[in-house]
């Protein structure tokens, strides 16, 4: 591993030629998995990375290299200068000097995830898959499988900063495939926790499994969907899905920082409901996507992204910090050394309102209730998206009425905010994978029970 003298050098020779400041960003990394597929172990796996990332900016302009070596400090400082050298700059003659090095535990864990043996893990993943398949004759596949990593991080930069954090993440998926005829539908969760082995070891993966199969079967028997625009219910939890891709996204400097985004110069402006609050807040206590400081080394925030309606606040790091004259939000996040940096969502979701779930439903004459949302596509320069439910039901006269399949909610992010009409106290987040420019991360999504007004739904055909 790199001393801090060696750091002090990379840093010095990446703004050797040309660049006004340089990072350095260092990875140890511990990851291991299990997965079963109807009960049968289907794979096993562990695995070690390091790497260094360096980073050198020119006003917004990035040059990023990285490496797997970290043992031979001239070519780490050749790389560097070599780098430094395909920026139009004209280098100062700085030598960085770094402050004394600053630890941080992003997530702290009781037991070590590589400390419980594979063997463990397959036999509470095996009674959750028999759990699963007792549930129905309709079942007839199970998947169970969980992931683990222990990281830990060492950033460093041009303005002295150098500081080490350790991190920890926990992740479990069950899913139940039922099937009549040609036709097959699923049930699937996958809550992750910035804990160590024992959230695996506290959570009720019996309970996850029963209704991870309860969707499956439930769906399998569905009638199709009805089309056409009318309200619809969103459930909470994962259903905030939906704000994270098709307005979340949207607020993230990447795409502001360059007005290549639709809520550009919005800030102070209406953007949603007035009963609509939002947050992306990487502070929250074990939670899947928090953190104490981002990977350009900035201290997490609390962000209050929408207030009654208004847009407050984006998404900022480094480069868009630079491009848009704002202080960045500590949502500077990356994969792995392999990736730069950009800003990110950590956990983002719409607040608490007023409305009782079932006073929502009551006041609801027609429309659908979308219980659990699916997977689906945005295009984060216009707001327009495409997702599917994997659960829903018609509503009718205020009542849950039958379960209806192949449902997709279409639109755009900015109508969509300005359309909801009711927001549940029933706050929930739920985990996933978000993909962009820098890479997969861990995040939250989340919301309480709302009502769209007017959505277009696609029904199956």
């Amino acid at each position: 591993m790199l001393s801090k003298e060696s750091i002090e050098r990379i840093l010095t020779a990446a703004l050797s030629h040309g660049g006004d400041f340089s990072e350095v960003y260092i990875e140890r990394s511990k990851q291991s998995s299990v997965s079963l597929l109807n009960g049968v172990v289907e794979g096993t796996g562990s695995s070690l990375d390091c790497g260094i990332g360096i980073r050198i900016l020119e006003g917004d302009k990035c040059v990023y290299v990285f490496s797997n070596d970290l043992y031979h400090e001239e070519k780490l400082i050749r790389m560097a200068q070599n780098a430094s050298a395909s920026l139009a700059g004209t280098p100062d003659g700085k030598t960085v000097y770094l402050e004394p090095q600053m630890e941080y535990f992003s997530q702290k864990y009781e037991i070590a995830p590589t400390a419980v043996s594979k063997s463990e893990r397959v036999r509470k993943l095996r009674a959750a898959s028999e759990t699963a398949k007792a549930y129905s004759a309709l079942i007839t596949q199970t998947s169970a499988s969980t992931a683990d990593v222990e990281k830990d991080v060492w950033i460093a930069n041009s303005d002295g900063l150098y500081v080490k954090d350790h991190r920890c993440r926990t992740r479990i998926m069950i899913q139940a495939i039922s099937s009549s005829n040609e036709d097959k539908q699923y049930g699937y969760f996958g809550p992750g926790s910035g804990e160590g082995y024992e959230f695996f070891e506290n959570y009720d993966i019996d309970a996850l499994a029963t209704e991870a199969a309860r969707i499956a079967t439930t769906m399998i028997d569905a009638k199709p969907c009805p089309s056409g625009k009318m309200p619809v219910v969103i459930g909470n939890g994962f259903g905030g899905v939906i704000f994270h891709e098709a307005c979340g996204h949207a607020l993230e400097a990447t795409a502001v920082g360059i007005k290549s985004s639709y809520f550009t110069d919005m800030q102070g402006k209406q953007i949603a409901s007035p009963i609509v609050t939002a947050y992306d807040d990487a502070k929250i206590a074990k939670e899947w996507g928090s953190y104490e400081i981002d990977d350009e080394g900035t201290a997490s925030t609390t962000n209050l992204l929408i207030k009654d309606g208004i847009l407050n606040s984006y998404l900022i790091d480094k480069i868009g910090s630079r491009r848009m004259g704002q202080s960045s939000t500590g949502c500077a996040r990356r994969q792995n050394y392999s990736f730069a940096p950009t800003s990110r969502m950590s956990n983002t979701f719409i607040a608490a309102g007023s409305s009782k779930k079932e006073d929502i439903i009551a006041d609801t004459e027609y429309g659908i209730y979308a219980a659990n949302m699916g997977g689906g596509s945005v295009d984060t320069s216009t707001g327009e998206f495409n997702f599917a439910v994997n659960e829903a039901y018609m509503i009718r006269n205020g009542m849950i009425c039958e379960p209806v399949k192949g449902a997709t909610l279409i639109g755009k992010g900015n109508e969509v905010l300005m359309n909801i009409d009711r927001v549940g106290d029933d706050l929930k987040l739920a985990q996933g994978i978000c993909g962009s420019v820098s890479g997969n991360i861990p995040v939250d999504v989340g919301q309480p029970t709302i009502r769209v007004s007017e959505i277009t739904v696609g029904g199956q055909a």
